[in-house]
């Protein structure tokens, strides 16, 4: 079977993944010819896509001849018969994963925009490339991914080796391979198109890279005006996360952006929406009048989410900042019928009063910083009320605005866990699959 190209390569696999689509797995390719193969199975299965970088150690003297691999996250695999027939000392393994680190960081960095790679943890994860010669770089992201302790570990690939296939099979749980032929050469040869895949082709079938971030500009009705907002929905994304800003902030507030940008690299929907008209943004400014009118909030939260119904049937989430976390609560108590998960970043339950939470039956993410006490006790108290699902997340080293290096990644890993996780249907969630 020659391919007509690897997206061609990537349909004839994912009907061999079928049996998967109800894991909700996680489908991580190796860059950059595995990405198009693996964006077909993701969409197919209807599966979170993303990567794991792996780098290939060529044998001194021929860079061409793979001695072994390294992945990121410390997966090393070696080639012994190479090792062994060419005299290969480990001063001279040592030096060459030495060259070949920064590399492997550098596209780790490029690929996911500094987000870490996506937690693996009891779930199903297919990794997939566009061909297996010897395997060196597949079996060094299994044996990075069995460190993290997946449910079950899956290759895919189009074509394989005879000799690879076995290796693979013995190390993953289950191989799903189209073609293994007895005479393999090279990979290219089973393909009719076989181009070197760019960065940039990377980046955009993971809906990442400049386009990315260029959020469409939306206006929402009120009783009193426009409601400016910016969203940002990539194709195939599993909710829609809206943001409800915090004292005085805007859908421009730097803290929220960053957030937001994280949720987007896990595939997430944002709205990132001024509560607040201009008029009374700008009167707010002069008085704070509005600032800790939760109720007006919370009012205006829920008109965004009625909004939403024209982009189709998506699960609803809430990220509320300070005084917007109460303004959420509120929100959530109304029930709307999408909504799925909160998260609140340093937050101000206690806006919200005992009555409100009690009527809160999403599962609620409570975030707030290692040196924010204030915050952490009405957080604690409002943990005692709440009706559904609730965890505190003490981000460490972290204070009330989470301006500390690291801080809103650490917030921004945290909530696209969560909102991954509760917008998965609810039978999966029974079942205790995590993200």
């Amino acid at each position: 079977m020659i391919f007509r190209d690897r997206s061609d390569a990537g349909r004839r696999l994912a009907a061999l993944l079928e049996v998967y689509r109800e894991d909700h797995p996680l489908v991580l390719a190796l860059p950059r010819g595995g990405v198009p193969v693996a964006r077909e199975v993701a969409l197919a299965l209807r599966a979170r896509l993303d990567v794991i970088v792996v780098r290939k150690l060529g044998a001194p003297n021929r860079p061409e001849l793979a001695m072994g691999a390294i992945a990121e996250g410390g997966g090393v695999f070696v080639e012994p018969d190479v090792v062994r027939s060419l005299g290969i000392s480990a001063e001279d393994l040592a030096a060459a994963a030495e060259r070949e680190n920064p590399e492997l960081m550098r596209r780790a960095r490029t690929y996911r925009e500094g987000a870490p790679l996506p937690n693996p943890s009891g779930r199903t994860v297919i990794v997939v490339d566009d061909g297996i010669a010897t395997g060196s770089t597949i079996r060094a992201a299994l044996r990075a991914l069995r460190e993290l302790h997946p449910r079950r570990l899956v290759v895919a690939a189009p074509v394989a080796s005879v000799r690879a296939a076995e290796a693979i099979g013995a190390e993953a749980d289950h191989l799903v391979c189209i073609e293994t032929p007895d005479r393999f050469h090279a990979v290219g040869d089973w393909f009719e198109d076989f181009h070197q895949v760019s960065d940039e082709e990377v980046l955009g079938m993971l809906g990442r890279g400049p386009q990315r971030d260029v959020a469409q500009e939306v206006g929402i009705e009120s009783d009193a005006g426009v409601l400016p907002g910016l969203l940002a929905l990539p194709r195939g994304a599993p909710g829609l996360v809206i943001f409800a800003h915090g004292s005085g902030s805007s859908r421009l507030s730097r803290r929220n952006q960053h957030v937001a940008r994280t949720l987007r690299s896990a595939g997430l929907g944002t709205l990132l929406l001024d509560l607040l008209t201009a008029q009374e943004d700008h009167e707010d400014k002069l008085t704070g009048r509005y600032r800790f009118d939760v109720g007006r909030l919370a009012q205006r939260l829920l008109l965004a989410t009625q909004w939403a119904d024209h982009l189709g049937p998506l699960p609803i989430g809430y990220f509320g900042a300070s005084t917007g976390a109460a303004a959420a609560l509120i929100a959530a108590a109304d029930g709307p019928a999408r909504l799925r998960a909160i998260v609140s970043r340093g937050g101000r339950p206690d806006l919200a009063r005992p009555d409100n939470l009690a009527r809160v039956h999403v599962p609620t993410l409570l975030v707030v910083g290692e040196h924010d006490p204030a915050v952490i006790e009405v957080n604690l108290e409002a943990m005692k009320h709440l009706g559904g699902a609730r965890r505190l997340a003490v981000v460490p080293g972290a204070s009330h605005l989470f301006e500390e290096m690291g801080a809103l990644d650490a917030v921004g890993r945290l909530a696209s866990d969560w909102f991954v996780k509760h917008f998965q249907p609810a039978e999966a969630q029974r079942e205790g699959r995590q993200p």
